[in-house]
C-alpha cells in the first residue's frame, strides 16, 4: 500500500503540474504578445494625417489601409492557423506569427508609395493572423472556466494597451523623427520578444483545466466547427455582439487621432500626452475589472449573468459616446471618452470566454478563430473602411467636420450590439435551466 500511495508521477502529471505552475508568466507573454500585436495594428492611426500628406492619398485609401487590406489576410488566415493550432504546437504558431508581424510592421516604414505601404500591411495581417487563436486556445486550457473570463480579460489588455502606447510611442516618434521612424521602431522589438516567447511559454494539454475527461472521439471538420457554432444560440449571438462592437471600436479607434487634429486642432504630442494616456489607463481598468466582475457575478447569478452584465455597461456607456462626437469643447469631449471607454471596454474577456465555454474541447481555437474571421472582416475590415467613405460622401455638406458625423454615424450601431448581448444572455439562462439530456442538444 506505501509503495503505491508513494508512487511517482507520471511524466504527463509532471507536464500538468508545470504547465500549472507557470501558467502566470504565460499569460503575462500571451498578452504582451497581444499587445504587440495591436500597438503594430494601431500605429498607423497616430500617422494617418502624416501619411495622408506625404504619399499624397485620400480617406478612402487611409481606409483600407487600416482596415480591408489588413483584415481580408489577418482574418481568411485565421481559419487553416486555427485548424493547425488544434493538432499542433499552439506556443511555435504564436512564436512565427510574431516574427513575421514584427518584420512586416518595420518594412511600412520603408514604403515609398501606397502600394508598397499596401504590401507592407497585408504582410502584417498575414503574420498577426496566428496568434489570437491558439492564444485564445491555451488561455482556455490553463484556466477553469469559473476564471477564464479574469483570464480573458487580463489577455484583452493588448488591446487598449497596444492602442494606447503605439498612439503614445507613434505619436512623439513621428513628431520628432517622422512617421517612418516611428513604424519601424515599433517593429523591431517584436522581433526579440518572439525569442523569449519559444523559450518561456508553456504548451498544456488540450482539456487540462477541465473537469471532465476528453473524449478521444475525432476531430470535426471545418464545416461541422461552422455548423456547432451557429447552432449554438448563445454563441451566435455573442458573435454578432463582438462583431458589431467590434465594427464600431475599430472604426473609432483608428480615426480617433485624425478626429482630434481636425476637429479641435491637437497636435501629435498632445494627443499622445492626453488621448493615448486615457486609452491605456481607462481601457485597462475596464478590460481587468470587466473580466472580475464577469467571474464574480457568473459564479453568483450564472453564466448568463456576464453576457448581461456587458449589456448593462455598454448601455451606461453609450450616451457618453454620442456626446463625444457632438460636443464642441476638447475638454468636454474628453470626458466623454474617458467616461464611455470605462464602461463600455470591459466586453472582450467576458465574451471570448463565453465562447470557449461553449466551444467543444478540440474546437477551441477554430471557434476562437470563426470568432475573429467575422470580427474581423467585418469590424476591422469594414470599420476603419465605412468611415473613410462616409468621410468623403459627407465631405460636400459637412466640409471640415466630415469626419466628426462619419464617426457619429458609427457610435449609433451600439443599441444593435447591446440588443444581441441581451439576447444571448437570455439563451444562456434558458440552457443553464434546461434537464441535461436537452441542454446537451442545445449545445
Amino acid at each position: 500500500m506505501a509503495g503505491i500511495a508513494d508512487a511517482a508521477p507520471t511524466g504527463q502529471q509532471i507536464a500538468d503540474e508545470r504547465a500549472i505552475r507557470r501558467r502566470g508568466i504565460t499569460l503575462f507573454l500571451l498578452t504582451l504578445t497581444y499587445f504587440f500585436s495591436y500597438m503594430d495594428r494601431q500605429i498607423l492611426a497616430i500617422l494617418l494625417e502624416l501619411i495622408k500628406a506625404d504619399l499624397k492619398v485620400s480617406d478612402t485609401q487611409l481606409g483600407l489601409l487600416t482596415g480591408l487590406a489588413f483584415a481580408i489576410f489577418y482574418a481568411g488566415l485565421g481559419i487553416p492557423v486555427a485548424r493547425l493550432a488544434d493538432r499542433s504546437n499552439r506556443r511555435n504558431i504564436i512564436t512565427w506569427s510574431l516574427a513575421i508581424w514584427s518584420a512586416m510592421t518595420a518594412m511600412c516604414g520603408l514604403a515609398q508609395n501606397f502600394a508598397q505601404l499596401l504590401i507592407a500591411r497585408i504582410g502584417v495581417g498575414i503574420g498577426e493572423a496566428g496568434s489570437s487563436p491558439p492564444s485564445h486556445s491555451i488561455i482556455a486550457d490553463l484556466y477553469p472556466a469559473e476564471k477564464r473570463a479574469g483570464a480573458m480579460g487580463i489577455y484583452a489588455l493588448g488591446v487598449v494597451l497596444g492602442s494606447g502606447f503605439g498612439t503614445m510611442i507613434g505619436g512623439w516618434l513621428a513628431h520628432l523623427y517622422g512617421w517612418r521612424i516611428a513604424i519601424i521602431a515599433v517593429g523591431i522589438p517584436g522581433l526579440l520578444l518572439a525569442v523569449v516567447v519559444r523559450l518561456f511559454v508553456v504548451e498544456p494539454r488540450r482539456g487540462l483545466s477541465e473537469t471532465k475527461p476528453v473524449s478521444d472521439e475525432a476531430r470535426p471538420s471545418l464545416t461541422q466547427g461552422f455548423a456547432s457554432l451557429w447552432s449554438n444560440h448563445a454563441a451566435r449571438h455573442l458573435v454578432i455582439a463582438v462583431t458589431l462592437t467590434s465594427l464600431i471600436g475599430y472604426a473609432l479607434t483608428a480615426w480617433a487621432p485624425s478626429y482630434y487634429q481636425r476637429s479641435f486642432g491637437l497636435t501629435l504630442p498632445q494627443i499622445a500626452l492626453i488621448l493615448a494616456p486615457i486609452l491605456a489607463i481607462v481601457g485597462s481598468i475596464s478590460g481587468v475589472v470587466g473580466g472580475k466582475l464577469a467571474d464574480r457575478y457568473g459564479k453568483r447569478h450564472g453564466i448568463h449573468a456576464q453576457s448581461w452584465l456587458v449589456a448593462i455597461l455598454k448601455t451606461i456607456a453609450f450616451p457618453f459616446a454620442l456626446a463625444l462626437y457632438i460636443v464642441p469643447n476638447v475638454h468636454v469631449a474628453l470626458i466623454c471618452y474617458g467616461i464611455a471607454l470605462l464602461f463600455q471596454n470591459s466586453y472582450l474577456g467576458p465574451t471570448f470566454a463565453l465562447i470557449q465555454g461553449l466551444a467543444p474541447l478540440k474546437l477551441r481555437a477554430l471557434w476562437a478563430a470563426i470568432t475573429l474571421l467575422v470580427i474581423n472582416l467585418i469590424g476591422l475590415g469594414l470599420g476603419p473602411t465605412m468611415i473613410g467613405v462616409l468621410s468623403d460622401l459627407y465631405r460636400p455638406a459637412m466640409g471640415a467636420e466630415s469626419l466628426r458625423f462619419a464617426l457619429l454615424t458609427m457610435a449609433g450601431v451600439t443599441p444593435w450590439a447591446i440588443w444581441h448581448y441581451w439576447r444571448a444572455g437570455v439563451h444562456l439562462r434558458n440552457a443553464a435551466n434546461m434537464p441535461a439530456p436537452a441542454q446537451k442538444a442545445v449545445a
